[in-house]
């Protein structure tokens, strides 16, 4: 085990830090195979590798290479392939893309990721120690193409678990459309974001996994025919994955046009309020303009009113305010303009 670094910026005015990053080289011995596991590997390791398996070197650079599109390259004596997969987040379960970059011979399996697939990572502890001895031999007892199976297996089973997650953040969402309290516009856009991406990880992973099954044949024991029957099971899983996430996005659609619908009934009601308000104060607006015009008008300072008292002609600018918008109250409430 050694410690490798990789650039983390973390802001504070103007500095940044390099926070170092653990690496990690795990050889395990199998019965018939060697499994070693790179974590956040530097490229001296993986060209350690790359001699001893005899490793093309354009694999390497695609190793070391943060994100590279799914591919699967094959040769007389191993293949290789990159995969993805999402690690968890605590809120949507998905974060950023997380690559896996595989070498499986007859007589070894390399994997080389950076750490951050929890379940690779806790079946490499389970492979180095006797926390479950029994799933360990059931790991390392067969055949490097099984082991690589059981990888897959359990990194699609995680994409159930977040597939999962997603279904309980629709449900959130849905209560939160229908209460006009809540604004729900951002956590439907955030959730719209992370079904794409992990549509985008999903639809080549089914492609590829098949492609394994395919090749993972030329380097595998007589006594592993049931490994197609293994992989055939991991497709199906992945197929879950698949039907999950296009149901969540058509669920998405409707959530939005529901969102926008009622966003846009809300905002016209608001509108609409506003409006009748300023119209029923238009003659009021009206009167007082003329009379606070430098000019002689009836009932004005020159012609003061007294038959109701000395606040006569206030009393008939206040009436004729007031009556007209009665009236025109009255007339959009018969036009159904003003709701119960």
């Amino acid at each position: 085990m050694k410690k490798g670094f990789i650039a983390n910026r973390l802001r504070s005015g103007k500095k940044s830090v390099d926070v170092p990053v653990e690496s990690k080289i795990d050889t395990i011995q199998g019965e018939k195979f060697v499994w070693t596991d790179l974590q956040n590997p530097d490229r001296t390791d993986v060209e350690k590798l790359a001699k001893k398996y005899n490793f093309n070197s354009l694999n390497i650079e695609d190793c070391m290479t943060k994100f590279e599109l799914p591919k699967l390259d094959s040769y007389d004596d191993h293949f290789f392939v990159i995969l993805h997969f999402p690690p968890l987040s605590q809120k949507t379960g998905i974060s950023k893309n997380s690559q896996l970059s595989i070498f499986l011979g007859k007589d070894f399996l390399v994997t080389v990721h950076q750490g951050d697939l929890k379940p690779l990572v806790e079946l490499a502890e389970i492979c180095k120690t006797n926390s479950d001895q029994q799933r360990k031999e059931k790991l390392l007892g067969k055949s490097s193409g099984f082991l690589l199976h059981e990888i897959i297996d359990v990194l699609v089973d995680d994409l159930l678990h977040t597939s999962r997650k997603i279904i309980a953040n629709l449900d959130e969402i849905e209560d939160r459309v229908f209460d006009e309290t809540k604004p729900v516009a951002r956590n439907i856009a955030l959730l719209r974001r992370e079904i794409n991406r992990l549509r985008r990880i999903v639809n080549p992973l089914k492609r590829f996994v098949l492609e394994i099954a395919k090749n993972i044949k030329r380097f595998s024991d007589r006594g592993d025919e049931e490994l197609t029957l293994y992989f055939d099971d991991v497709i199906d899983h992945i197929d879950k994955v698949i039907e999950t996430l296009e149901e969540s996005r058509e669920t998405m659609e409707i959530y939005k046009d529901t969102d926008f619908v009622l966003s846009t009934e809300k905002t016209n009601k608001v509108l609409g309020l506003l409006t009748i308000i300023f119209t029923l104060a238009i003659p009021s607006t009206v009167i007082g303009t003329f009379y606070g015009m430098n000019v002689n008008l009836p009932g004005g300072t020159g012609e003061s009113l007294v038959f109701l008292g000395s606040n006569t002609m206030f009393i008939i600018i206040i009436l004729a305010s007031i009556i007209p918008a009665i009236m025109m109250f009255a007339y959009f409430k018969k036009l159904g303009w003003i709701g119960n």
